[in-house]
């Protein structure tokens, strides 16, 4: 990366952002706060200053109620009205048994998370590679295969849409990774590691324009024709995991 990268300068800012944002969390949450963290791009590779949201974990004492909840989002877009609304907050208590944190995201906690704020740390059971298939052939597998049948039956890609049909045709490259290595990694991790391992069924050349469309920031519409290989896409992820 060089001193000009525009997804180096926005990465930096959205980190300044997530820092402040914090600092009026903890006074929304005082000492029920253990821990708040950076998490996806912002703690790893891969940000990007167009696609990319402020992933912010926060690890409390009994878990956040929805009003606590509905605060602490209503802040963000109060600080920032171009940061706040791409902020993700996960949560979960302290045994990690409320909230939302599924075993994915746990997986980015343990290997990847960057603290914010930590008055203790407290760190969850690994998820098992067994875990991870039966979560990841259950909501995330069904929801993305419902997206992905309705982006190719479109005729038209909406504005709107650019930011979910990009992850859509993405997505087949994270599972493929997260099932066969049991990891959480960057959209660049799966996309290499699908090239490296040749898993059948999967078209790769999709992939790897999403992740170049993704990585200049640039408007999906040269990509709509790729939405004709999401059937075979689908088809492909769920031969993985009957394998």
């Amino acid at each position: 990366m060089t001193q000009t990268d525009p997804d180096e300068f926005a990465k930096s800012a959205a980190m300044d952002f997530a820092r402040q944002l914090v600092r009026h969390w903890q006074e929304e949450l005082g000492t029920d706060l253990l821990g708040a963290y950076l998490m996806g791009s912002l703690a790893h590779a891969g940000f990007s200053r167009r696609y990319s949201d402020i992933d912010i974990a926060l690890v409390t004492m009994a878990g956040l109620s929805p009003q606590a909840l509905d605060r602490l989002r209503t802040e963000a877009v109060a600080l920032s009205v171009d940061w706040g609304p791409k902020v993700s907050v996960f949560w979960t208590d302290r045994q990690f048994s409320l909230g939302r944190f599924p075993p994915l995201d746990r997986l980015d906690y343990l290997d990847h998370a960057v603290a914010l704020v930590e008055r203790e740390c407290v760190r969850p059971a690994r998820p098992t590679l067994e875990e991870i298939h039966h979560y990841l052939r259950g909501a995330p597998f069904a929801s993305w295969a419902e997206r992905a049948r309705s982006f190719a039956a479109a005729e038209t890609l909406e504005p709107k849409d650019h930011k979910a049909y990009l992850r859509t045709l993405l997505y087949p490259g994270r599972f493929c990774y997260s099932w066969t290595t049991g990891l959480m990694g960057s959209n660049n991790d799966a996309v290499a590691f699908l090239k490296e391992s040749h898993a059948a069924g999967f078209d790769v050349s999709s992939l790897e324009c999403a992740l170049q469309c993704r990585q200049s920031a640039a408007d999906p519409d040269t990509l709509f024709p790729a939405r004709k290989v999401l059937p075979s896409q689908i088809d492909a992820c769920v031969a993985l995991f009957s394998a």
